[in-house]
């Protein structure tokens, strides 16, 4: 499974903006957008002007990293969404906002997507009651995600439980950390949708 396996930090200084990429680490000082908020590279404090297609890269990018996502499963969901009634953007969003794992991570159980990606990769998380370890395994209305029952004693799970209440969990979810147990009440609409995005410029690159 191709996978992203270089710096984390250096990919939100690219974009200037924290993209959530580590968990408490970048809540913290020690977050080195925090340090040095400019690009990183030889050239990295000379960039200043942006012309109009960088800056849709650079969305696209964005959006792309924040999910955890690579270009060709980026290109695929945008192809998915164009299909679709509504607008292309919102669409877009709302395929990347059901998948599995950003569902563990948005519920809390999670630090990351990062981390919400492995432990569904590592067999911990159920979908109406059968193990599902594909990330990229989007959720429908109705569905019951849970942690399987001999995974619940796990650190992250105990974590999971010990700071529920600290994170706000979006109000298409409902999160029960007692029991481990997430409900998809309905399919995430844009206001609801807190990543820090301008759709309509990834739209805007994919339509030229």
């Amino acid at each position: 499974m191709a996978r992203y396996t270089g710096a984390d930090c250096k990919r939100c200084r690219r974009e200037k903006q924290k993209l959530f990429l580590k968990g408490a680490k970048c809540e913290s000082a020690k977050c080195p957008i925090e340090i040095r908020p400019y690009p990183p590279g030889e050239h990295g404090r000379g960039r200043t002007k942006d012309s109009e297609y960088l800056l849709q890269l650079r969305e696209k990018q964005k959006c792309a990293r924040i999910y955890g996502v690579l270009e060709k499963q980026f290109v695929n969901y945008y192809k998915e969404a164009n299909q679709k009634t509504g607008k292309t953007g919102e669409n877009l969003l709302r395929i990347l906002e059901t998948r599995l794992d950003n569902v563990v991570y948005r519920a809390g159980f999670a630090k990351s997507r990062d981390h919400a990606r492995q432990l569904v990769r590592h067999g911990h998380i159920t979908v109406n009651g059968r193990k599902n370890d594909i990330p990229s395994a989007r959720v429908a209305v109705n569905d019951i995600v849970e942690v399987r029952e001999r995974s619940r004693n796990l650190t992250p799970f105990a974590v999971a439980q010990g700071e529920a209440g600290d994170k706000t969990v979006p109000a298409w979810l409902e999160a029960n950390a007692g029991k481990l147990r997430i409900l998809v009440h309905s399919m995430p609409e844009r206001q609801v949708i807190d990543t820090q995005v301008q759709e309509q410029l990834i739209v805007e690159l994919y339509s030229k």
